[in-house]
């Protein structure tokens, strides 16, 4: 496993993320262990869930299951860079009750001590943000942290799907405040979708975050889609937020270039759009969520593979980019 720096922080972190999301939904609680077990094993070391995951009437189900694998000793808590998430309505029903949901500072608190007892640990390393919150103050924000920070319940703070502003906003704040501020943004990035190359990754290098790539295949778009397709294997390849994308011709021409131009050089393409992401300015590592441990097997060995210049250039031309702001909205 290849390790780096979070952003501008000190800590170390494994170059692919494990992500957690089918754990309950999709992968029941004894394979999840082992996928875990197996991960760990393999070096990975930063693991990042939310505290709504489990979804629907089992929202808090897979912080569960991390909890119980926890539980289990071995030094699992304390080789894991642990990361959650807070925002969402923590409701059964869908309708939270007031204060139960986003970021004011009565919330996190009780997200963070719930987020806690379901993990069964003292502490979370990595706390995000999960989405904006235009309601409440950001100075509100920094002091609920600030508080949790100083109480040892959270090491570092970080943002999910904020714009480049708001991360520059959040961490003018925080230095105003004398707080530490943003050390990681979560965001969707992958060679379908380049958006966060206009000023969201700028804005992270600039205040010093960390990149974490969510949806790194497109929901199974850049998997294989349509090999797995003909294969009879598709059903699950375009789910999710890919969708009906396949259905549309330009999409499937891209697509149909792509694992043309892997199966030309003898890449696999799941394995090559992880790759990809690894080669990109700002990266710290892309989320894998695998629910089987083939998947799991298959992004480690992307952290391994190294993309020739040749492919590089030839996935640029498939997938371009947007370019830099505000050059690529002006002139």
């Amino acid at each position: 496993m290849k390790y780096t720096q979070l952003g501008r922080t000190g800590l170390k972190v494994s170059r692919l993320v494990l992500g957690t999301m089918n754990f309950g939904p999709q992968t029941n609680e004894s394979d999840s262990h082992a996928l875990m077990d197996a991960a760990l094993d393999a070096g990975v070391n930063f693991f990042d869930t939310a505290n709504v995951y489990g979804w629907g009437e089992n929202k808090g189900r897979t912080e569960e299951i991390l909890g119980t694998w926890f539980a289990q000793g071995g030094d699992r808590r304390d080789k894991v860079v642990l990361a959650t998430k807070v925002y969402g309505n923590m409701g059964a029903d869908g309708e939270a009750w007031p204060n139960h949901d986003k970021l004011s500072a009565l919330n996190i608190r009780r997200a963070v001590d719930a987020s806690l007892k379901r993990l069964q640990t003292d502490h979370i390393d990595l706390y995000q943000f999960h989405h904006v919150d235009r309601d409440t103050p950001i100075d509100e924000i920094w002091q609920a942290i600030d508080v949790l920070i100083q109480q040892g319940k959270i090491l570092y703070a970080g943002s999910s799907n904020f714009s480049g502003y708001k991360i520059a906003q959040a961490n003018e704040r925080a230095a105003r405040r004398g707080s530490y501020g943003l050390v990681s943004e979560q965001c969707i990035y992958n060679l379908m979708e380049r958006g966060a190359e206009m000023e969201v990754i700028p804005a992270a290098q600039e205040y010093g975050l960390g990149v974490i790539p969510w949806s790194p295949l497109h929901g199974g778009l850049l998997g294989g889609a349509i090999r797995k397709e003909r294969d009879g294997g598709g059903a699950r390849s375009t789910s999710g937020r890919s969708g009906d994308a396949l259905a549309d011709p330009k999409v499937r021409a891209r697509i149909q270039a792509y694992e043309d131009l892997l199966e030309k050089h003898g890449l696999e393409p799941g394995e090559a759009g992880l790759a990809w992401l690894l080669t990109r300015p700002g990266v710290t590592g892309p989320i894998s969520g695998p629910r089987t441990r083939e998947q799991l097997d298959s992004a480690l060995r992307a952290v391994e593979l190294e993309l020739s210049d040749e492919v590089l250039s030839a996935l640029d031309e498939i997938f371009p980019g947007p370019g830099p702001s505000p050059e690529n909205f002006a002139w």
